[in-house]
């Protein structure tokens, strides 16, 4: 049972009011909620810290002899841990606070790795195994009273999905499964754990995070930036799902003469095959599926592509997107360069959007029919800023 509790964010009341009246009647955010840092920090602890972010992909965290990954979700310090790549057997990974129990030392800077069986803290020496386990304190050997079973690291949620690592970094969320609600048997077909990395591009984009997932989630822009997007997928196409979860998203439709989404509308690779007890993927849609807060998976025939977007700033996300193929296909770039263009007209939307917001004459505008799925997305933000958990339904 979750336990999570969100204090309220500091954006405007009344205006918050207007954002979460029924569709049709709403209103985008408040502009504080794309330009303050005070709103961002409390995003950070929140809504990354507080629910279940992507952390990357298991390859991609440990490679090769690669036992522990430290970095920061939200405003907290974890520290992955995985038994086993020294062997080769891969165990699961495993998160915990980075935080020394002895006087609170990071036990690995942010962004550092190990390759030991071991997690020393390099203030004190006391260090941990694997596991989280205490293994050495030095000069307790002579104390009676210390337990050193009682010392382990803290151990936070975390859970493998699909080749993906998420964890909730306060560790008080809903469980994932409620977390991800209706949208896993949306992804099931397409198993993203058995396709390989083929490709990978950072984005440093200067908007707000939010803006760059709003603008994922409708296609009421593609017409007058995306000629390449129209012209193998009708933009008008496709519907938004209604499922529970924490997470928005819907699907396109291909053209008739469309194999998949490329520049010549032809696939360079093999479509995705079902497994045994799943069909296959509808090979004439493109699902767009957002789970809260911060991965984007775009599911092809074909490919999927996935954004994972980690704040830096009220006006600066970093975007990391990568591109996951069948096995035996050697050559992707037909997805990437129709992609790489495609993510660079909307980071110059995104870009132009967040210098509008910093403007003194900025107001929150109405929803047009066709973006009721960024509706959703903004309901569920503004919820949870008045403190109901993105996971709780939005009835």
């Amino acid at each position: 049972m979750a336990t999570a509790v969100f204090p309220e964010a500091p954006v405007p009341p009344a205006e918050l009011d207007r954002a979460l009246r029924p569709f049709g009647a709403s209103t985008m955010l408040p502009g504080e909620a794309y330009t303050s840092q005070a709103v961002l920090g409390w995003e950070r602890r929140h809504l990354f810290a507080g629910t279940w972010s992507c952390l990357g992909r298991t390859d991609e965290l440990f490679g090769e002899g690669v036992t522990q990954h430290a970095l920061v979700v939200g405003d907290i310090p974890v520290l992955l841990t995985r038994e086993g790549t020294l062997d080769g057997t891969g165990g699961a990974v495993r998160a915990f606070a980075n935080t020394c129990r002895h006087r609170g030392h990071e036990l690995l800077p942010e962004g550092g790795t190990g390759s030991r069986e071991i997690v020393p803290c390099p203030y004190h020496a006391w260090a941990y195994g694997l596991d989280g386990g205490l293994r050495r304190a030095p000069g307790f050997q002579e104390v009676p009273s210390f337990e050193r079973q009682a010392h382990g690291l803290v151990e936070l949620p975390a859970v493998e999905w699909h080749g993906w690592v998420l964890a909730n970094a306060s560790g008080d969320a809903a469980p994932f499964s409620e977390h991800l609600g209706g949208m896993g048997p949306l992804v099931a077909p397409y198993a993203p754990e058995r396709l390989r990395p083929a490709a990978r591009h950072e984005y440093t984009v200067r908007a707000n995070w939010k803006v760059i997932v709003e603008n994922y989630h409708e296609c009421y822009h593609c017409p007058l930036i995306h000629p390449e997007l129209c012209a193998v997928s009708p933009p008008t196409s496709g519907d938004n799902y209604d499922l529970p979860g924490a997470w928005v998203g819907g699907s396109m439709d291909l053209r008739e003469d469309a194999e998949t989404m490329s520049l010549t509308g032809r696939s360079g690779g093999r479509f995705i095959e079902g497994i045994e007890g799943i069909e296959g993927p509808d090979r004439r849609k493109v699902l767009y599926l957002g789970l809260f807060p911060n991965l984007l998976l775009s599911l092809h025939p074909d490919y999927v592509m996935a954004h994972r977007l980690v704040p830096e700033a009220p006006d600066r996300t970093r975007v990391t997107c990568s591109w996951y193929v069948p096995e035996g296909v050697a050559d992707a770039s037909y997805a990437v360069e129709f992609w790489d263009r495609t993510n660079r007209q909307d980071w110059a939307a995104c870009e132009s959007v967040q210098r509008g917001l910093t403007s003194p004459h900025f107001r929150p505008g109405p929803f047009a029919p066709n973006e009721d799925a960024v509706h959703r997305w903004v309901r569920m933000v503004g919820r949870a800023y008045r403190g109901t958990p993105p996971w709780e339904p939005l009835g």
